[in-house]
């Protein structure tokens, strides 16, 4: 499995990708009983799966109501979803922390260089106020390992965010601002700074703080508040061990252990063409140990160059995750 868990991390080629999906998908449909129970109702021959096209995508709320596990070990940590009072939460056990370290050092530093050469900036009201939130596993660890000093949290003070955001811009320091996205809104109506160089990254939606805004529109004004020219935006959710990234405009875009591929929203089971609109599957090989292979509640366009935009949700479904803006 050591050696398995090195070429998920490995630069794949198309054709080992889909071979480790296939090896990966094969352990799961033995092994994570919930899965197994879902592919043997569908009546699935495991051993007749030979292409990645063929691999069931397992609904996403199962996460609300199974441990979804392939692995016996004992769980080093429970994350859970955020949501609404009296909202079910999703809840992913993490057998080995290793592999999901492992997973978002990699793809920051893919996305956005050297970690331990960035100030991190994180304005997380909402998800420091609960226990079990992957995303700030991720941020404490981030923070962690920057060299920067002046790396940090901040709940409601933003005056002192100000005064650092402020002291980074005179020093020309590469920083990063993560901010759940009521909580940059909530700032950039107080307060303006013109920092082109810093890169403000949205993580959630309005967490029922705000109405919901179009993501044109929201981005527009963050990008007024911050004098900056884009806005970037993470796509990551409690059952992921990984997550997409975005430079602006939407459009996210996977490190190479994780696939999007979408869905016909009447036929769940039948997949689309390039530049159609349908249900976001997701394929994470940092899975390996829950279910790599997970059909979302999100709906989105897939683009040529494996690049994908969410457009928003299904029909009745949870308002809950990270980066889940109507568009």
């Amino acid at each position: 499995m050591k050696d398995l868990v090195n070429q998920i991390f490995s630069t794949l080629t198309d054709k080992k990708f889909e071979e480790i999906c296939i090896e990966v998908f094969k352990y799961q449909a033995r092994n994570c009983e919930v899965y197994k129970n879902y592919i043997s109702n569908l009546k699935v021959d495991i051993d007749g799966v030979t292409s990645v096209k063929q691999i069931p995508y397992l609904p996403i709320a199962f996460f609300k109501s199974h441990d979804v596990l392939s692995s016996a070990d004992n769980a080093e940590i429970v994350f859970s979803s955020s949501g609404t009072s009296g909202m079910v939460q999703s809840k992913h056990t993490v057998t080995d922390l290793s592999v999901y370290e492992r997973s978002f050092n990699a793809a920051f530093e893919h996305f956005y260089g050297q970690i331990e050469e960035i100030c991190f900036l994180a304005l997380l009201p909402s998800y420091l106020e609960r226990d079990g939130s992957s995303l700030i596993y991720m941020v404490d660890s981030l923070i962690s390992q920057s060299k920067n000093k002046e790396s940090g949290y901040y709940l409601n003070n933003h005056a002192d965010l100000l005064k650092k955001l402020q002291l980074q811009k005179e020093k020309g320091k590469k920083t990063i601002l993560m901010g759940v996205t009521y909580a940059l809104l909530d700032f950039v109506e107080r307060y303006k700074i013109d920092f082109p160089e810093l890169i403000v990254m949205e993580t959630g939606g309005m967490k029922g703080k705000r109405k919901e805004m179009v993501r044109e529109e929201l981005h527009q004004v963050l990008k007024d508040g911050f004098g900056v020219n884009a806005i970037h935006s993470e796509y990551g959710m409690t059952e992921l061990l990984s997550q997409a990234y975005s430079d602006g405009e939407g459009i996210f875009k996977c490190p190479g252990w994780m696939k999007i591929n979408l869905r016909d929203t009447n036929d769940p089971l039948t997949l689309l063409e390039l530049d159609k609109t349908g249900g976001i599957n997701i394929i994470d090989l940092a899975n390996i140990n829950s279910c790599s292979f997970i059909a979302t509640q999100d709906l989105g366009k897939l683009y040529p160059d494996g690049s994908f935009e969410v457009l928003g949700r299904f029909d009745n479904s949870d308002i809950r995750g990270c980066n889940l803006l109507v568009s």
